[in-house]
């Protein structure tokens, strides 16, 4: 879910943006079910607690609901890295969580034998030890026992499974670790019940007996294009894993489907960074608005007839996001979120600060980007 910036890293490293960015911790601010349009909320639950901010998702199988997710959720655009453009968050994960957002998605690179979160290079922008960020999202969990959590991490250089169940282990997260069983995707209840609360997807493992829990993306999930620079370019075909020929197959495989939303805007030369600039549409709930989330969903549920199970945005507080997850999901009243209402208050006030257009990006880093552009095209 990287745009193609590899050739250009030298130029990049000296970014104006260039950061370490702030530690994500807590005191920080089924077989695919075929069928149906939206998801109803009048299945009957037997539990008065919520599970993922709704009593009408516990007895819902996990295929069948959809999962908000934050898009490379550990890279930043705040004070902790001046306001880098190339982050893709205003807020961190446990915030994120807070929230409603229930799926995680970062990219980690191999730096000196550590797995890093690193946003393509660890000189553009590095986010600290994947193991520092999963003993975050541990203590989150830890505090939050009716809630589950799915993370997707893009393992850009091919680290062995065995470093990433160290990670987890030694983060202490991987009690909460999810194993399949063969038999179909439980409800939200059986795997809160089971304390088996963290689904893991890793893009480019070999599965592993040792680390059940650590599970291969593509053996289980389908998505759709993640390199999409206007809004009428957003759509519900098949991008990946190519062992599918469409998204109907993969659907028939018991995939499940992950819709990309996020737009990237084009400086030029192969260099693309978040679209900010639109992100208000890009995140809207509306079903009518060329380019907004809530269009999107609509659609691919309608081409798939099955809601979108994942859904990876960027700056989630805009739209705000999780309003299109609760209109898939059939959820009128969710409860126990926290932040919400801060975290957009605070994207208003600090609108100037993070840029709404070109000249609120970080003057320096976006002429770093322009020059490189000329540079090496």
């Amino acid at each position: 879910m990287i745009p193609s910036l590899c050739s250009y890293l030298a130029t990049l490293a000296t970014l104006a943006s260039t950061a370490y960015s702030s530690p994500q911790g807590s005191d920080a601010f089924s077989t695919v079910t075929t069928a149906a349009p939206l998801a109803t909320a009048n299945v009957a639950s037997n539990s008065a607690v919520a599970c993922n901010n709704s009593p009408d998702l516990c007895s819902r199988s996990y295929s069948n609901i959809t999962h908000m997710g934050a898009h490379d959720s550990s890279f930043l655009r705040d004070a902790s890295t001046k306001f880098s453009v190339a982050g893709n968050q205003y807020f961190n994960a446990t915030v994120a969580l807070d929230a409603g957002i229930r799926l995680l998605q970062v990219q980690v690179h191999d730096l000196n034998g550590v797995i890093e979160m690193c946003h393509t290079s660890c000189g553009l922008l590095d986010a600290g030890p994947l193991q520092t960020w999963l003993a975050d999202i541990r203590f989150w969990m830890d505090n939050n026992p009716n809630e589950v959590v799915t993370l997707l991490i893009v393992n850009s250089d091919g680290n062995d499974v065995a470093q990433f169940g160290s990670a987890f282990q030694i983060s202490g997260i991987s009690k909460y670790g999810y194993t399949p069983s063969g038999n179909g995707w439980p409800t939200l209840q059986s795997m809160i019940n089971a304390n088996t609360r963290l689904v893991t997807f890793i893009a480019s493992i070999t599965p592993s007996s040792t680390y059940p829990y650590l599970l291969t993306q593509f053996e289980h999930v389908f998505e759709t294009a993640f390199e999409v620079t206007s809004l009428s370019g957003f759509n519900c075909t098949l991008d990946r894993p190519g062992s599918q020929s469409s998204a109907a197959s993969a659907l028939s495989a018991g995939l499940l489907p992950l819709m990309n939303h996020f737009a990237y805007k084009s400086l030029g030369a192969s260099l693309m960074i978040p679209d900010v600039d639109n992100v208000i549409t890009t995140n809207s709930p509306s079903t009518s608005t060329t380019g907004a989330l809530g269009l999107h969903a609509q659609t691919c549920n309608a081409q798939w007839g099955h809601i979108p199970t994942f859904v990876l945005v960027d700056f989630f507080t805009e739209g705000p996001s999780i309003k299109t997850a609760d209109l898939m999901n059939g959820i009128t009243n969710p409860v126990g979120r926290k932040n919400s209402s801060e975290a957009a208050t605070k994207t208003s006030v600090n609108e100037a600060l993070r840029g709404r257009n070109a000249a609120g990006m970080g003057t320096g880093a976006l002429v770093a980007f322009l020059a490189a552009a000329l540079v090496l095209a």
